[in-house]
């Protein structure tokens, strides 16, 4: 941590006097470091790969479209990631429906195909982004090749994949393109881990998004991921379809963007997903 220190101070031009642990995730180890300048940063640690880099990298996307405010990126290595603090704040009366609003907005920018320009993580998993010579241009193909199947053959090395399991989701490749036939919009900026945890109020009580797992892809998976642990406020919902209506379809939709992130659960935290899983996958069997 010392050597993390010095390296920062660096960089602000400052020495830092105090550092305080705050909660709030269960990857990284997070500070707020005050400078003697007066200034406040958030500080992520505890990662010696190129984690860190590709969050920054995807913050840094998410601000090129002048959306929704995410924190400024200061400083980056391979082991910390130097943040702009955001202090919190009270959310305005019309929080969740400046919400929308915005996250419409996001997802009007678009990219050239689906994917990124590098593979990134979902929490501490690896997420596939890129593809060989240019081909992420069918995006059924793309979500279950680069989404669902990887998860799947991580649960395979888990062990967490039985006969049931196996061939549920076999039955559900056959159907992949058949659920998502009318997904033929042009690839969006999607944050990637959008739950109720990865969004803050600012201290003006306006929304700001942290903890990106960016790639482009479509925007339904973005909205459904917000529904995982029981949705945001329906002013949120209302104000996006008003800014942004979706196609026919997408509730029925929302199960197979969910797959990918419960498959994940599962992937990190045990068997307590394997359920949910199968539900997801056995609705639409």
């Amino acid at each position: 941590m010392a050597d993390i220190v010095s390296r920062i101070e660096s960089v602000i031009n400052a020495t830092v006097v105090n550092q305080n642990s705050v909660g709030g995730g269960c990857i990284a180890q997070s500070q707020i470091i005050v400078a003697n300048d007066g200034n406040e940063y958030f500080l992520k640690q505890g990662f010696n790969n190129d984690l860190f880099r590709k969050e920054a990298n995807g913050l840094i996307e998410l601000e090129k479209c002048g959306a929704l405010r995410t924190p400024k990126v200061i400083s980056v290595d391979s082991d910390y990631l130097l943040l702009e603090k955001i202090s919190s704040g009270v959310k305005t009366s019309d929080f969740f429906r400046d919400f929308g609003e915005l996250l419409a907005k996001l997802h009007r920018y678009r990219g050239p195909q689906f994917g990124f320009y590098e593979d990134n993580y979902i929490g501490s998993t690896p997420q596939i982004n890129t593809c060989a010579s240019n081909t992420c241009t069918d995006w059924p193909q793309f979500y279950f090749n680069k989404r669902l199947l990887y998860q799947f053959r991580l649960c395979e090395q888990n062990g967490y994949v039985d006969p049931v399991f196996a061939s549920t989701f076999n039955k559900l490749e056959a159907k992949i393109s058949s659920i998502l036939e009318w997904e033929n919009e042009p690839p969006s900026l999607l944050h990637g881990d959008l739950w109720g945890g990865n969004y803050m109020v600012d201290e003006k009580g306006k929304p700001a998004l942290i903890d990106p797992a960016v790639y482009y892809g479509h925007r339904e998976a973005d909205l459904a991921m917000t529904k995982l642990f029981g949705g945001f406020h329906p002013d949120f919902y209302q104000s996006y379809h008003e800014s942004y209506p979706l196609k026919p379809g997408y509730e029925y939709r929302e199960n197979i963007y969910l797959l990918y992130h419960v498959m994940n659960h599962l992937n990190i935290f045990g068997t307590s997903y394997k359920h949910q899983a199968l539900q997801l996958m056995n609705s639409y069997l």
